[in-house]
């Protein structure tokens, strides 16, 4: 095969046949479709590149674009194509020849992978295999390496180093290859792409050797260079047949810019040996107008590129282009006004090494008609934003320039100069610093050089200062925009170097010419600046630009040198005019940014006149005096405020006597005649002194605030004119008493403060007394304000700063002021707070108390040292004030911030300095005593206790910051109180917390201990233990911060109280909000157990506990419980506390609490233990020592106690136990309280009575052996007698003791109860022969009789008592056993008749005296009474309507929709709790679920409400048909079920799902609220916040079930938001339940048909009856919708057969009626249409009004008749028909109906 024919380019694309193009093509045609397009049949796989390279060699032979080339550029020496694909496998990898084809893609996503892949692959794969591929790779990098897309081409670069690493020297080969195009890749436009050519090339060579890789590739990379120079374009480098046109423009230029970049970068990289044979190369490259035409191109990178291979080529070949003279110069200079910032800095680098490499330049361009206009326009315009780059080179260009073409040189340099300044004004430079600070610079270097070249001749010297520098000055004075630039600074240094010329140069002439220039310069620059300042209405900013030149004028040389920054700068050498040539390149101009510099900087005038050049010192004072005249002249006239502050300015650099001499003027009079002698002395010996009386006083004191600031410098000037420190301090103390306002007086210590030099000229005055007793005069004054409002004071802010300023300290740790008045000072301002409680909060606000704050904060805040006594006064007030409530300090919220942020300032301090001095400051000390004292002896309530408790916290804050630990330690044992303190604390607690240990059998007690109750105390004022306990933990908390060492098990005590509080807290019975929100108040501030216990030694601490709980039991010993239960504390640590039982007997009180405390925790071994220490002994007790706690009672207590955890198992022991307490009955029955006066009983036996009780009412639900009948007597006799007892003696239940013994005779009477109706025919036969019978004839009368008119005496003299507070504690254990009283029972009730005024009813006296007492109760506020209250009326609803039965013929049928009201009782009832419930829920929106706190006032009133409800459904589901129609007609007529429905949907949650186990909830059929039954228990609280909610849910599920019609209704007119929220919920939760119920209903009915039979399918929900009579049968469907019952039930027909289709639909229409608008069940609706049939087959017409036989609403046959047609209406019907038709016309003949 031969080879492949090339196309003759640079390029170094594959050389391909156009076979195998087109081959390729057709291949990508038939293989590269795109995504969506339908696949080939049998193409499995998806298209792409490298499948078509794969197909293509398979069909071609060959694998196209792997084609080398030769080194020689002349000879391209294109190798063949390999033959085969077998010849190319042999040499390369095979992974690696698919990455090498895909390399050939046009696809850039393509070629990028595979150029990372291939990287990768380099790195991976074994040096051998790489090696393989480097034949083909030179020219696939030197074509890939020019690609179009920049992430390829860095790719590409990135695995040439990759490959590099790995081949290393065996490149060597190819080097010659592929060095051109690497050259280029590093001098890419695409910086991460060349970063990566150098690494890589940088990888390949070590810097020493990269000259020599470059000199070995020479000819062939300036042929590659040179060939994409001259011979590319774009078309060639790139397809124009694929490749868009601006993608090849694109291309051409990047390459074009690479190329002169990369012979650039030859030139630099080759030795001058090497270069020489290159010359021929660059000549013949120079030879082609087209390189040249390169410096016109339109794109900047390209002509940017061009310049800075002119400047390499100039500086490396100089000899070639002085040959291309003609060429290079017009090229160069032409170019000169180029101003693309691109081109720019190569452009006039360029310029620069064209003029110094060719000589004749200029005689190739036409210097004045070419070169300077264009020069001269980029300057006029100020380099148009490119002064920074190209003015630095301005200089080295004109001082490039021979004399020939500058001349005439007057008018040359005059041209340029003048456009310099022009340049200066434009809008961008003065815009920009550095622009402006680049003209500046280049004019001020140029115009020295200028001079230097010409200095003697006369006009150029003329012209340079009078018509180039003073307008340059004055140019710069009017506009303010430029004097921020360096310009004084650079016309300083240009004086400061000719005067410096002047002093040391030899030549007489130099010397005299310089000294002209100079006297010309003051001259003029006087006139100038006179002129300036002599305007009237002279602008601020010019003014000062005058003071700011005289300013920097007036520095020395050398203060000049050092402010400024070391920078690149140039040098005139008269002996080297011209600067080095390769500096040239890089020149650079002298400042950047020095910024001018205020004249207010001050300085020691008289060494800067020492030091300055006498050709200076006189024209500057001649020019100063001349201007303080002129300005003086303008202040004493016009009152002038800039020439004033120009003066202060001016002063302030030259205060020289003269200079006052000027300002005084001839107006010599004596104004200090009335001063003392001293001033006046020192005035006529001083102009300064003199000019300070007889000008500046008057001034300082008719000053306005803004010349304040002008006059004090001038003042600070004045004063430095003084010969000494004590004529400054006369002059001053002189000045204080009488003259100076407080204004001026603050403005001078300001400045003082603000400068160390004028500090160090008033020293001596400042610390004087002079201004002590001023300023202590000016305090009380202030301090003394507080009746009248500060703030009319027009100056007192200004007189506060002042004092501020003069408590704040100074340098060196030392007062401003003298110590002794700063003590004077605080002692006022502590006066001033020591005041504020005695005032209202107004006159607080309007007081001087904010000021005071602020001169306390800024002493405290800058102090070095504090004052002790009066500071620590000042500091004990403020956290007073700080730590006690708004309502004592009268403090508005502003003043009480202020007042901790000085505090804090003021701790800190006084921290600081404690922890340096070691010893217990004064504050700490008495703020410590006051804190006790506050939460021992004050009242505080929750916001005091909070306020002391922050305030606190932030002292202690500050504390632990010190870093002192001991300063805390001793701080809280300061506050700790003493034990006997803590035990009076405890003493004082209110007793009442042991109302529910004790009711609960946790406690037991045999004696009276109770006081006072809350009600008699004050309810907002917390006890002080409550309050001594949350603020030492509240400190300890805060001091955990730091290891701090508590002595005395300090820590342990703290910790104990809080849980003695906090316990105490939390047994309390419905403690008041305050309590309450004091618990919330420690929770917010984290002060729990939890954080306090990780501070403290558990064992340490529990062991101080046990020995407190076995001393005094009560509350430490349930804390010990409470710690334990609440896994606070592991059993495992209490275990050794309790380990030796026998130390607890003999029985103490402690002893007997900690046992009853531990008793839920022990195990049944050590309850036993425990347990049966007693039995023995149990035996032998005397009647005195039954009632004692070491005798019957503790060890009973002891017994019961273990007996409530269910862990005594011995039934022998029991039974033993219980014939024990017989036999004391036989023994010592006085001691039982059987039917006695419990005032003559003493609290010792009602303790042992107590524990009697309860230890029968756990035997009777522990024990199950089978007891005698003697024991069942005693037991059961015992129980009546004790509740006779109680119930006697009601008026002593304000006795706790008594109180108690009722409930547990309540409670033994329940569990009795309990007992006896949970007996089952199992269980019976375990019980003697007569027991139940005598339960229930006898002791069950008995125990009701007893307790129901209990009930209703003891409520109805307590009306709202929750049933959580101690008075109504009986009621749970009463109203529960009042639960179990049976109906005959009720109706057999002695209650006192009870009747209401207008009642309508139809009940008996009896029952509706039960009804009248038992209903009110359902609003009664405690749940016992209301659920009992519910209990018995339930027992009662379903006797109550058959009275309205028999009653019922009194309701015609002539009413208009007749109605009958429910009993009377329950309905008024309802009506109020309607409008108790419309408060509570009313505003809440139907389906925004509202909860009810439990057992909260809300709670009853909607328990009581839905209890109603219940109530009433249950009465109407017991009445009849008839009767329901009649009822349910009332309740529509009231509303109440609307009401009720709106209400329940407030109520019931959104899921009303039980919460159950996830296994449970994944079954089928989830509990809910709807599919179990309701349990209304009293005891069990646990599911308390479900009762509402539960309870709601059945409501609505009755009333579904029981008012299908009405429910209905009120569903369809509802609007259409809550329609569908019902629809919803009734869908999801209810709906399944009531249509399973109402089909097994039908299932399960008893109810028989003649001539009917009914079935029932539940799982399609349809109920089928099949009606016979004789031949003719009738089918009929009911179908129950799945919103059953909202939706409406479907009466489908089955079989007809008989019957006439009008009266089939008739009769269909009155079952579907039926059972959609009553409220009746499906047998009830088929039972009445069968009536209505049965009727029609006995021959009775139907009503023609409603086409029913049996009216569907009360029942009644068609009986009313007309006369002229006979036919027979219902009267319901007829009333109707008149009523809406407004006629007495028959329906059917339209006669008048009689």
């Amino acid at each position: 095969m031969s080879p492949l024919p090339a196309r003759r380019t640079g390029s170094c694309g594959p050389a391909v046949s156009s076979s195998a193009r087109l081959t390729d093509s057709a291949v990508a045609t038939a293989t590269m479709g795109g995504k969506n397009k339908q696949r080939t049949k049998g193409n499995l796989r998806p298209s792409n590149s490298g499948r078509a390279a794969e197909l293509l060699a398979k069909e071609q032979g060959t694998v196209p674009g792997f084609i080398g080339f030769g080194t020689s550029h002349s000879d391209l020496g294109y190798v063949p194509a390999i033959q085969g694909a077998e010849d190319i496998d042999s040499l390369v990898d095979s992974d690696f020849r698919m990455v090498l084809r895909k390399l050939s893609k046009k696809d850039v996503t393509t070629k990028l992978k595979a150029m990372q892949e291939f990287g990768t692959m380099c790195t991976e794969r074994d040096s051998e295999a790489v090696k393989g591929v480097l034949p083909y790779w030179p020219r696939i990098f030197c074509k890939i390496s020019l690609d179009h897309d920049r992430r390829v081409r860095e790719a590409t670069q990135q695995a040439f180093e990759k490959l590099i690493l790995k081949v290393k020297k065996h490149l060597a080969p190819y080097l010659k290859s592929v060095m051109g195009y690497w050259l280029m890749a590093q001098c890419d436009t695409y910086p991460p792409a060349a970063t990566a050519a150098k690494d890589a090339f940088e990888a390949a060579f070590p810097r020493s050797k990269q000259p020599e890789a470059i000199a070995f590739c020479k000819e062939e990379i300036t042929n590659v260079l040179q060939d994409h120079l001259l011979k590319e374009t774009p078309d060639t480098l790139s397809d124009p047949q694929t490749v868009p046109e601006e993608e090849r423009e694109a291309k051409f230029h990047r390459v074009v810019t690479c190329s002169l970049l990369a012979l650039k970068k030859l030139l630099c990289f080759l030795p001058n040996n090497e270069l020489d044979s290159l010359e021929d190369k660059f000549k013949s490259l120079l030879s082609q107008n087209k390189f040249w035409k390169y410096g016109k191109h339109s794109v900047p990178q390209i002509r940017s590129a061009y310049f800075e291979l002119v400047s390499a080529l100039c500086q490396n070949v100089p000899q070639v282009m002085k040959e291309e003279a003609s060429k290079v110069s017009p090229s160069v200079l032409l170019s000169i006004d180029d101003s693309d910032p691109v081109v720019c800095p190569a452009l006039w680098e360029a310029v620069l090494y064209t003029l110094t490499t060719i000589e004749d330049c200029w005689i190739h361009v036409n210097a004045k008609k070419s070169v300077f206009p264009k020069l001269t326009t980029v300057v006029r315009e100020g380099g148009r934003g490119l002064a920074a780059v190209i003015y630095p080179y301005l200089l080295p260009f004109i001082s490039k320039l021979p004399e020939s073409i500058t001349e005439p040189k007057l008018d040359f340099f005059k041209n340029f100069l003048t456009s310099l300044i022009t340049g200066l004004s434009t809008e961008k430079t003065k815009a920009s610093f550095s622009e402006c600070s680049a003209v500046t610079s280049a004019f001020f270097e140029c115009l020295r050089f200028i001079m230097q070249q010409n200095l003697g001749e006369e006009a150029m010297e003329q012209m340079l200062v009078n018509e180039q520098l003073i307008p340059f000055i004055d140019t710069v004075l009017k506009d303010p925009g430029l004097q921020h630039g360096p310009l004084f600074n650079h016309l300083a240094e240009t004086i400061s170097s000719w005067e410096a010329k002047a002093d040391v140069e030899k030549d007489a002439e130099i010397v005299y010419n310089l000294q002209n220039v100079l006297l010309n310069f003051w001259e003029r620059l006087s006139e100038i600046c006179v002129e300036k300042i002599s305007e009237p209405e002279a602008d601020v900013k010019t003014v000062l630009g005058v003071s700011t030149l005289v300013g920097v004028l007036q520095r020395p040389k050398r203060s000049l040198n050092l402010n400024r920054k070391r920078k690149g700068r140039v040098r005139f050498a008269s002996e080297e005019p011209e600067a080095k040539q390769e500096n040239e390149k890089c020149v650079s101009s002298g400042e950047s940014s020095e910024g001018s510099e205020g004249a207010a900087e001050s300085s020691a005038t008289h060494k800067s006149s020492d030091l300055m050049s006498p050709l200076r010192k006189k024209p500057l004072e001649d020019l100063v005096c001349k201007l303080a005249e002129v300005s003086i002249s303008f202040v004493n006239e016009q009152k002038s405020e800039q020439h004033l502050q120009f003066l202060s300015t001016l002063l302030n650099s030259f205060s020289s006597g003269q200079v006052f001499k000027v300002l005084l003027g001839d107006e010599q009079k004596d104004a200090v005649k009335a001063r003392p002698l001293k001033i006046g002395k020192f005035a006529q010996e001083n102009p300064a002194v003199q000019f300070l009386y007889h000008k500046l006083v008057d001034w300082l004191n008719g000053s306005q605030k803004t010349h304040g600031s002008f006059l004090v410098d001038i003042l600070y000037s004045a004063l430095g004119c003084c010969d000494s420190d004590m004529e400054r301090k006369d002059v001053l103390d002189d000045l204080t008493k009488e003259d100076l306002k407080w204004g001026s007086l603050l403005q001078v210590i300001e400045k003082a403060c603000s400068s160390s030099d004028k500090y160090a000229l008033v020293a001596p005055w400042l610390k004087g007394c002079i201004l002590g007793e001023k300023l202590v005069a000016l305090a009380d004054c202030l301090c003394g304000q507080h009746s009248e409002s500060t703030s009319s004071e027009p100056h007192s802010s200004e007189q506060w700063t002042l004092l501020r300023l003069a408590l704040s300290q100074h340098v060196k740790n030392d007062y401003l002021i003298g110590e002794v008045y700063v003590g004077r000072i605080i002692v006022k301002l502590h006066e001033t707070l020591s005041k504020t409680k005695d005032l209202s909060e107004a006159e607080n606000s309007d007081s001087s108390v904010s000021f005071v704050c602020d001169v306390a904060h800024s002493y405290f805040s800058s102090a070095g040292v504090l004052l002790r006594p009066s500071s620590e006064d000042l500091l004990l007030t403020l956290f007073q004030l700080c730590a006690q409530s708004k309502e004592q300090t009268h403090l508005p919220d502003f003043l009480i911030c202020k007042l901790k942020s000085t505090l804090l300032s003021g701790i800190n301090l006084l921290v600081h300095q404690s922890s340096s001095t070691h010893g217990q400051s004064t504050f700490l000390r008495l703020s410590a005593l006051w804190l006790k004292d506050q939460v021992q002896s004050s009242a505080l309530d929750n916001t005091s206790l909070q306020v002391l408790l922050s305030a606190v916290g932030d002292l202690l804050n500050t504390l632990v910051e010190s870093g002192d630990t001991s300063l805390l330690g001793v701080y809280i044992g300061s506050v700790m109180p003493s034990d006997s303190e803590w035990e009076k604390m405890r003493r004082s607690l209110p007793i009442e917390w042991l109302y529910r240990p004790l009711l609960e059998g946790r406690l037991s007690l045999n004696y009276e201990c109770f006081k006072a109750d809350f009600k008699e105390q004050d309810t907002q004022t917390l006890p002080s233990h409550l309050c001594t306990s949350s603020l030492l933990s509240k400190m300890i908390l805060i001091a955990r911060k730091k290891e701090i060492v508590l002595e005395n098990n300090v820590l342990e005590k703290i910790i104990a109280e809080l849980l003695y509080s906090v316990q105490w807290c939390e047994e309390l019975d419905n403690p008041p909000p305050f309590l309450s929100g004091f618990c919330a108040m420690l929770q917010r501030m984290d002060v729990t157990y939890g954080n306090l216990s990780v501070l403290a030694n558990t064992s340490s601490l529990l062991e101080l506990l046990f020995n407190r709980s076995r001393k005094n039991g009560t509350l430490w010993s349930l804390i010990i419980a409470k710690l334990i239960l609440s896994r606070s504390i592991s059993s495992d640590d209490v275990k050794p506390y309790y380990r030796r039982k026998e130390s607890f007997f003999p029985l103490t009180e402690g002893n007997l609490h900690t046992i009853q405390s531990l008793c839920p925790l022990l195990s049944k071994e050590e309850q036993r233990e425990f347990s049966t220490q007693g039995i023995p002994a149990f035996l032998g007790w005397t009647k005195e020592d039954l009632c004692s706690i070491n005798g019957a009672f503790g060890h009973l207590a002891i017994f019961n106690s273990c007996l409530q955890t269910r862990s005594v198992d011995d039934k022998q022991l029991l039974h033993g136990i219980l014939k024990i307490i017989i036999s004391w009955k036989k023994q010592h029955e006085d001691i039982f309280l059987f039917s006695c006066n419990l005032s003559e009983a003493s609290p010792e036996v009602l303790g042992v009575n107590i524990e009697i009780m309860r230890f029968l009412s756990l035997f009777l639900k522990y024990c199950s052996c089978p007891l005698a009948e003697s024991e069942w007597d005693f037991i059961m006799c015992s129980m009546l007698a004790w509740l006779e007892t109680a119930s006697e003696n009601q008026a002593l239940y304000s006795v706790p003791l008594v109180q108690l013994f009722a409930c547990v005779s309540f409670d033994l009477a329940c569990d009795l109860s309990a007992f006896f109706d949970s007996v089952t025919p199992d269980t019976i036969g375990n019980l003697p022969v007569n027991l139940i019978s005598e339960w229930k004839e006898f002791f069950s009368k008995g125990i009701h009789s007893l307790l129901l008119p209990l009930l209703v005496t003891a409520i109805g003299e307590n009306k709202d008592l929750s049933e959580t507070s101690f008075q109504n504690a009986m009621l749970k254990p009463m109203c529960e056993t009042l639960t179990y009283i049976s109906k005959e029972q009720l109706l057999s009730h002695k209650l006192p008749v009870r009747s209401v005024a207008g009642q309508k009813t139809n009940l008996p006296e009896h029952l509706q005296t039960l009804l009248n007492t038992l209903t009110p109760l359902l609003l009664f506020r405690a749940r016992p009474v209301q659920i009992a209250a519910y209990h018995m009326l339930y027992k009662l609803m379903p006797e109550l309507p058959q009275y309205d039965q028999d009653n019922l013929k009194s309701y015609g049928d002539e009413e208009e929709d007749p109605a009958l009201s429910p009993p009377a009782a329950l309905m008024s009832l309802l009506s109020t709790q309607e409008d108790l419930l419309e408060n509570v829920l009313g505003c809440v929106p139907v389906g925004q679920i509202v909860t009810v706190k439990p057992l909260s006032e809300d709670f009853c009133c909607v328990l009581g409400y839905l209890l109603t409800w219940k109530l009433i459904l249950t009465f109407f589901k017991a009445a009849s048909s008839q009767l329901r129609a009649l009822y349910s007609m009332y309740l529509r007529k009231t509303k109440s079920l609307n009401k009720l429905l709106y209400h329940l949907f407030r109520l019931m949650p959104e899921n009303p799902t039980y919460g159950e186990t996830a296994i449970e909830a994944s079954n089928k059929d989830p509990k809910t609220f709807f599919t179990e039954e309701l349990q209304l228990s009293i005891r069990e609280t646990a599911t308390l916040p479900y009762h509402i909610p539960h309870l709601a849910c059945s409501v609505y599920h009755m009333t579904l079930k029981d008012l299908p019609a009405m429910v209905r209704l009120w569903w369809n007119s509802s609007e259409k938001r809550v329609f569908n929220i019902v629809d919803r919920f009734t869908s999801k939760y209810v709906s399944n339940v009531l249509s399973f119920q109402e089909i097994s209903s039908v299932q399960t009915s008893t109810q028989l048909f003649s001539g009917m039979t009914v079935k029932a399918r539940a799982t399609t929900r349809e109920v089928m009856a099949t009606y016979t009579i004789e031949d003719i049968v009738i089918e009929l469907i009911i179908q129950l919708p799945s919103n059953y019952p909202l939706g409406s039930i479907t009466v489908e027909s089955g079989k007809r057969i008989g019957v006439a289709v009008q009266q089939w639909r008739n009769w269909m229409l009155q079952l579907s009626t039926y059972l959609t608008h009553q409220n009746g069940s499906i047998m009830e609706g088929l039972a009445l249409w069968k009536n209505n049939v049965d009727k029609r087959f006995e021959g009775v017409e139907d009503c023609m009004i409603c086409f029913s036989v049996i009216h569907g609403f009360n029942y009644s046959l068609p009986k009313k008749a007309c006369r002229t047609c006979k036919k027979k209406f219902h009267s319901a019907c007829l009333y109707k028909w008149f009523t809406s038709s407004n006629k007495s016309t028959c329906p059917l003949c339209r006669e008048t109906f009689f």
